[in-house]
């Protein structure tokens, strides 16, 4: 008589398939796409501009700066810190540029400058909290306002509109003719550069082994204190080219820009599937979320019926649902990984 040999391999295929669709289907990104489909057809109810190209250009346009100061912030969180100062940076930035065009120098010169100011801000931010021990919560909350206050001491209440066309063309221009920003074509090159950075390089490995176990990192070996200054400077360069990119985007360079933007950026990261514990998290749920968050505040201000206040609750709710959603996720998956543990056997 006959026997099947193929009968015993084919349940542990059936149970493998099984599992890699549950790790396609359980990863937080997956979830980014569903909601990103969701926002699509709900945005295209409430207007039917919502699915242009105008609407794609003007939304990108108005989140390109959280969009930038986002990369580095994932750095910084994923490592087990935050940098709230971010869009106190970009507004001294913005002011100091103000400041120089003032005084004449050519925006060739400005740019670096604001660009190497950003980076310090982040530096000082990174000495305080590695040099010094301090939580980089407190420490960028004091930032935070110091560096708000130093953009009104640099410009005062005063703005800045007469920047030269050539270069606010370019910056609220379109990249060769088409529907995408040049700002957003800058946001993705500097999005492949973190996405390599952090998930292809030793450094970015480092990232992860400080986020996930300080100590452990520490005595195996790594420069836990040098990675994160280098982290806060980056945090606080991209921030510095914010504020050039926002003054010349909007043709006007004052003080008082990006009130509120650091909530939108760490909402943005958290709601990206980046552990607000640290240890995890990736490059592309950002871009996911980035998207989400455009998504959303588009079809609010295409909505005839719906307040632009709605904005920030739903960004704030987001910002609580990011933290709370994998927090309960985790919860949900230990208490299956306990209940399937085999019970020992009595004597055992």
């Amino acid at each position: 008589m006959q026997t099947e040999t193929a009968a015993p391999d084919a349940a542990p295929a059936a149970t493998a398939g099984r599992r890699d669709w549950r790790a396609v289907f359980g990863r937080w990104e997956t979830l980014l796409v569903g909601l990103l489909v969701v926002t699509a057809i709900a945005g295209q109810v409430i207007s039917t501009e919502f699915l242009t190209a105008d609407s794609f250009t003007t939304g990108s346009l108005d989140l390109s700066e959280i969009a930038l100061m986002a990369l580095p912030v994932t750095l910084v969180i994923v490592a087990a810190e935050i940098d709230l100062s971010v869009a106190s940076v970009l507004a001294l930035s913005s002011a100091l540029m103000a400041y120089l065009w003032n005084h004449n120098q050519p925006i060739e010169t400005i740019i670096p400058v604001c660009i190497v100011a950003g980076a310090l801000c982040g530096a000082f931010n990174g000495v305080l909290v590695t040099r010094f021990g301090l939580p980089s919560l407190a420490v960028t909350i004091g930032t935070f306002a110091l560096f708000r206050g130093l953009a009104f001491v640099v410009i005062g209440d005063q703005s800045v509109t007469d920047f030269p066309s050539l270069w606010t063309d370019r910056a609220f221009g379109n990249f060769a003719g088409t529907f995408v920003p040049d700002t957003i074509v800058l946001f993705a090159i500097l999005a492949i550069a973190f996405a390599v950075l952090l998930h292809a390089t030793p450094f970015g490995r480092s990232v992860f082994a400080i986020g996930a176990n300080e100590e452990a990192s520490y005595f195996s070996g790594l420069r836990v204190k040098r990675v994160k200054l280098i982290l806060f400077t980056l945090s606080g360069a991209v921030a510095g080219l914010a504020g050039v990119v926002i003054s010349l985007r909007n043709s006007t360079a004052a003080a008082n820009v990006a009130m509120g933007f650091e909530l939108t950026v760490i909402t943005a990261v958290l709601l990206g599937g980046v552990s607000i514990f640290g240890g995890r998290g990736s490059i592309a749920g950002v871009v996911l979320a980035l998207l989400l968050l455009g998504g959303i505040q588009k079809a609010i201000l295409l909505s005839e019926s719906i307040s632009s206040y709605w904005i920030q609750i739903v960004t704030g709710t987001l910002l609580v649902g990011s933290v709370l959603g994998p927090n309960l996720a985790r919860r949900v998956a230990e208490a299956r990984r306990r209940r399937s543990r085999p019970l020992p056997e009595e004597g055992s």
